[in-house]
């Protein structure tokens, strides 16, 4: 046994010796091998990256910007104009509109569930006449251009497994995010920049909820389809900068060098994992000059900050990311996400929601009035929403009254990309509790999404397993009265 043959021999499993069988790859395939997946089960498309066959049908979006707003918003105070619980104020709400249903541990000893109703004025907006909050002056602007949902439901009732089953269709940790999944199927427009950008907004406020890698991570599947996160400090990307005295020549062969070697590697064993190795290298030394460029914003002309407030020119802040999402977007990275952080709104809802709000609402308006100047609204899907909804009864002092975390009912909003505008979609019963009408869930608004991308969620899988996996796992319907 001390024989290093026998021991190689021993090492090489039965998936290694399939892997070899099957991608004998030379040295001349090393450039197509780039930016495509190994045993996906399915040959690459001459994209950057992505399967052949998709999209599955004329698609009316090319990317998706998701603003996700962590920590739960609530939709009661933002978007559901309820003017009647003017009367249900501080009344209690009664057990058959709650019908038993599950609370979180921190209501579920109190003994009253007042009803409060919400301090904030609505008022119509556009041609659409869509009710919004006086918090949101901004979003008002862009009303006729918008979808709103008040009918989201989930079935989580808890952050981490809430956002998660937003982020991969399940609230259990381990499945590929949404960014991953479309990467995966789609690819990127360019092969300068990753096909999905994560960015994360400084958190001013109490109560942020943490944010994990995994969020955007990509699961089973290959690991160059996760998010790469670009920081608002020093480089946009760790590790991007060149190391002292290292020429960009020497850099290349030295590139070139190691791709020999793990090229060598992958005949040897078949690993998937060696070809993202390798092409992940690739896509460094090619965004060590165009994330510089990307990331600086002095090209914009000052109408620019204008609309998207003078935070935009203070790099993390929400409105700084929204821009540069523009600008993500416009270079064709197919999946930017930008997660702000805050929302979690347990008490003192007339302390703190208005700040998010403020910081929140220009720099989103901004985002979808940009890309509409530049004619790429239409093709670019805008997402703003969190993981579910808040409370119409108090938590805690109804005088300085929180909102406990609400899966039952809640908004987000859509625009561009296919959806219709100035729509409101779904209602709730009077009490914000329950949906009334036209419920959409989460593997819904996945499905969805998707279906505005081109791609039939039903038959964007990947084996894993034994299994055929999806986002949807085996649900999710269409909302096709919101496709334009």
């Amino acid at each position: 046994m001390n024989d290093p043959r026998l021991e190689h021999l021993l090492l090489e499993n039965r998936r290694q010796f399939f892997g070899r069988a099957s991608s004998g790859i030379g040295v001349a395939a090393l450039a197509s091998l780039l930016g495509k997946d190994l045993g996906a089960g399915e040959k690459p498309s001459a994209a950057f990256g992505g399967l052949s066959g998709l999209p599955h049908f004329a698609p009316k979006a090319k990317r998706v910007i998701y603003l996700l707003q962590s920590g739960a918003p609530s939709q009661l105070d933002l978007f559901d104009h309820k003017p009647e619980m003017d009367k249900l104020h501080m009344k209690q709400l009664p057990d058959s509109v709650r019908k038993g249903q599950r609370l979180t541990g921190m209501t579920a000893g109190q003994k009253s569930f007042p009803i409060v109703k919400s301090p904030y004025k609505f008022s119509q907006h556009g041609q659409s006449g869509m009710w919004l909050s006086e918090l949101m002056p901004h979003l008002g602007k862009v009303a006729d251009d918008i979808c709103l949902i008040n009918s989201m439901h989930t079935e989580a009732i808890n952050h981490d497994p809430a956002i998660t089953f937003f982020q991969s269709g399940h609230q259990q940790p381990g499945r590929p995010s949404i960014g991953s999944w479309l990467g995966y199927g789609l690819g990127s427009e360019t092969e300068d920049l990753p096909a999905f950008v994560v960015m994360l907004t400084k958190n001013t406020f109490h109560q942020a909820q943490p944010l994990y890698d995994r969020l955007w991570g990509s699961g089973f599947l290959p690991s160059k389809y996760q998010g790469v996160k670009f920081r608002s400090q020093g480089d946009p990307v760790l590790y991007l900068s060149d190391p002292g005295g290292a020429s960009r020549t020497s850099q290349r062969e030295s590139l070139d060098r190691l791709a020999k070697l793990n090229q060598l590697r992958l005949e040897q064993i078949g690993d998937p994992e060696i070809a993202t190795r390798i092409s992940q290298y690739e896509m460094a030394f090619r965004m060590q000059q165009s994330v510089p460029e990307l990331a600086d914003t002095s090209d914009e002309p000052e109408s620019t900050f204008k609309l998207y407030g003078e935070d935009a020119k203070t790099p993390g802040t929400h409105a700084a990311n929204c821009l540069m999402a523009r600008r993500l977007a416009e270079r064709g990275t197919r999946f930017i996400q930008v997660f702000h952080r805050g929302w979690d709104h347990h008490s003192n809802v007339q302390k703190y929601l208005p700040g998010l709000a403020k910081e929140s609402d220009q720099g989103s308006a901004a985002l979808v009035q940009d890309l509409k100047n530049r004619g790429m609204l239409e093709d670019t899907l805008v997402i703003w929403g969190g993981e579910f909804g808040r409370t119409s009864y108090a938590q805690g002092n109804p005088n300085s009254f929180g909102r406990d975390h609400h899966p039952r009912c809640f908004s987000i909003w859509m625009a561009g990309g296919g959806v219709k505008g100035g729509m409101t979609y779904g209602k709730t019963d009077d009490f914000c509790y329950n949906i009334a009408d036209k419920p959409v869930h989460v593997h819904d608004f996945h499905a969805t999404i998707m279906h505005l991308l081109g791609i039939d969620h039903e038959r964007l899988t990947y084996r894993f397993q034994g299994r055929d996996y999806r986002l949807t796992d085996v649900h999710g319907v269409v909302q096709k009265e919101i496709v334009a």
